[in-house]
């Protein structure tokens, strides 16, 4: 398939079969895949100061190549200062061709950039096969301008599969690459 990105190509060639070996799946459609990546940025400093939200938006839009949605308070809270509706973060789903680009991309390109890296915690699974991962700077993405940019943020990356347990979803990342701490 022309322009399939190398991740995609990955884990149909080497991913599947490694899987299928490790967990016996009989059936091709039990072995676990991504669904989605959600790129959340929360930013309460943003009730002051509404221009923070576009500042956000952009560098989103540079990460990851897609224009996030304004996500806004569900209620009020006073001692926060907070009001429903006001913007106070920014997301990305990421799915199919953008998802498997940007995961090559925090793998190979921005999470070898963190200072002191020494691999992502295997414990952040949430119990049903998703992957929470905090990232504290957003200059680690090479398409960040340290120049350019105001403050540093970070962001949360959830990485959705469709696995049953957490075992198979850290089987699933393992052989994707995803550089976990031994």
């Amino acid at each position: 398939m022309a322009g399939m990105p190398e991740m995609q190509t990955k884990y149909r060639e080497q991913v599947v079969p490694a899987l299928r070996e490790q967990f016996n799946y009989t059936n091709p459609m039990m072995i676990p895949r991504i669904e989605k990546i959600v790129v959340n940025m929360g930013l309460g400093e943003a009730i002051q100061n509404a221009k923070i939200i576009d500042e956000a938006v952009e560098e989103l839009i540079a990460i990851t190549g897609q224009r996030p949605v304004v996500t806004r308070a569900r209620r009020s809270i006073a001692t926060f200062k907070l009001r429903e509706g006001v913007p106070i973060g920014a997301k990305v789903t990421l799915r199919r061709h953008n998802m498997w680009q940007f995961l090559g991309r925090l793998i190979h390109v921005a999470l070898p950039r963190v200072r002191d890296f020494k691999g992502i915690s295997p414990k952040a699974f949430d119990g049903r096969g998703n992957y929470s991962l905090g990232v504290k700077e957003q200059i680690i993405f090479p398409e960040i301008d340290y120049d350019k940019i105001s403050k540093i943020r970070g962001m949360n990356i959830t990485i959705v599969t469709d696995a049953n347990t957490d075992e198979e979803a850290l089987a699933l990342l393992t052989e994707m690459g995803v550089p976990f701490r031994k």
